[in-house]
Order: C-alpha cells, then sequence, then structure tokens
C-alpha cells in the first residue's frame, strides 16, 4: 500500500519535508534572540530616559565614544551658543516625514571645549546650496538639557558621507570632524536638545526614541515553530491520503476485471 513512497515525487517532497522542519526551527530560534535583543534594548532606552540629568562632562569629554548605556542620558550643560560656526545636517526629516535639515550649533562650555547641540529640524533652503534661514537660539549664557547621542555613521544611519559639499552643510553628526573644522576641543558625541525650547516651536525637537516592537519577533518566533510541527503532521495526512486513493484504485480495478469463463 505504501509503495508509492519509493516514487520519485514522494521522494523529494519528504526531502524538502526533512530540510523545512530544521529550517523552521532556527529560523524561530533567530526570531526568539531578536526579541530579547530588541526587549533588551527597549529596557537599556527607558533606563537612560528615566534616569535623573547629570552635567554632560560626566559622561563624555574630548575623543569620547558614547556608549550604548550612556545613549539617550538626559545631560546638562552650561554656557552658551556660538551662531557663528553653525551647521546644517542635510537630508533629515520630521514628525510628519518631511525632508529637512537639523540644525547643529556649538555650544561653548565655561572651560571653553565645545558640546554639539542639534536644536532641531527646519526646512531646507530654496535651493540645496543655499543655507536656510535659521531662528536664532537664546543669546547669552544659558543651561540646555537634552539627550546625549553618538556620533553618526554611515553604517547605523544608511546616510552616505558625501564631500565637497556647499560651505555650512554636513551629511553627518561627528564630533572629531567638527573639532577639526572649529579648531577645538568637542566633546564626543552631541546633544539632541529637550530644553530650553525655542521659541515658535522652530527648529522642531527631536521626539523621543520609540519602542522596537519585540513582541511582533516574539509571534513570528512562536509561527514558525508552528510551522515546523505542521510539516510532519501535513505529511502523514499526505501519506494517508494517498494510500487510501491508492487502495481504493486497486480495488477498483478488481471490481472490472471479467470473471473467468466456466469451462
Amino acid at each position: 500500500m505504501y509503495r508509492f513512497l519509493l516514487s520519485r515525487q514522494w521522494v523529494i517532497l519528504t526531502l524538502v519535508a526533512l530540510l523545512l522542519i530544521p529550517t523552521m526551527i532556527r529560523l524561530g530560534f533567530w526570531q526568539m534572540d531578536r526579541y530579547e535583543e530588541r526587549t533588551a534594548r527597549n529596557q537599556l532606552v527607558a533606563d537612560a530616559l528615566g534616569a535623573e540629568p547629570v552635567p554632560v562632562e560626566r559622561l563624555t569629554s574630548p575623543g569620547h565614544t558614547v556608549t550604548s548605556a550612556e545613549r539617550y542620558r538626559s545631560v546638562t550643560a552650561k554656557g552658551r551658543f556660538d551662531t557663528d560656526d553653525e551647521v546644517v545636517v542635510r537630508r533629515r526629516t520630521n514628525s510628519n516625514d518631511e525632508i529637512g535639515v537639523h540644525v547643529l550649533t556649538p555650544f561653548v562650555l565655561d572651560d571653553g571645549k565645545v558640546l554639539l547641540v542639534n536644536r532641531g529640524w527646519i526646512p531646507a533652503g530654496p535651493t540645496q546650496t543655499e543655507f536656510p534661514e535659521i531662528p536664532a537660539p537664546p543669546a547669552g549664557e544659558v543651561t540646555v538639557t537634552g539627550r546625549l547621542m553618538p556620533d553618526e555613521t554611515t553604517e547605523a544611519s544608511g546616510i552616505k558621507d558625501l564631500k565637497d559639499l556647499p560651505d555650512r552643510q554636513i551629511m553627518l553628526i561627528n564630533s572629531g570632524q567638527e573639532a577639526e573644522r572649529l579648531g577645538v576641543e568637542v566633546l564626543g558625541g552631541y546633544l539632541a536638545l529637550t530644553a530650553p525650547e525655542p521659541k515658535g516651536d522652530t527648529p522642531e525637537l527631536l521626539g523621543r526614541p520609540g519602542d522596537e516592537n519585540a513582541a511582533l519577533n516574539y509571534a513570528y518566533a512562536l509561527q514558525w515553530w508552528l510551522f515546523a510541527a505542521g510539516v510532519p503532521l501535513g505529511w502523514v495526512i499526505l501519506v494517508r491520503r494517498e494510500a487510501r486513493d491508492s487502495g481504493d484504485s486497486a480495488g477498483a480495478e478488481q471490481e472490472e476485471q471479467p470473471e473467468p469463463a466456466s469451462v
């Protein structure tokens, strides 16, 4: 009854099923790893956002690389904005996905070091080469608060660091490059400004980081494992159906065969 399993069609079908089962199991474990990674990241971000603000120089210094544990930490700094050396960061979007630029303003601390402050989003100028009109920051000495961010890279952002751009325009925020341009000591990373809020709601401040959807990866893991369990079940159902159909066909052929003539 089960000799059909030796046919070419059924051998291929069985091999495919045997290949699919471990593949789906591995995909389930991969999704579970992604779930754990995203859950850990969400907790890390929540802890950073919930921490009390600290002076920026407790967490970073010239040449320092901001770590994942330091990212999004709320920090404060006292000094003054240097709008003469202000630049804009191209190809940035706001909360409505409109393309514009980020305003990056050097913030001179009391000890002369510079903290890069991302003051938020504004529309781009009329042309790509024209420097846009930027609302002025508070004048004189001021205390700023914001989220500490690491230097941007092409690998992390997907934005290519183009060269030979118009004056005072950059693609990525990099404290090392800005230190060379300004000729002063620049703290590693930069500050995403949260306070003081701009007058007239412009520049538009950067929004809080959102949670990654870790639950989706958990659901995908369960889905792959259910698929892996369903493959052998489906194979058994198909085998039994084929065996039943083969038995019915054999019985029908026997009924159609004429009885031998009597002597």
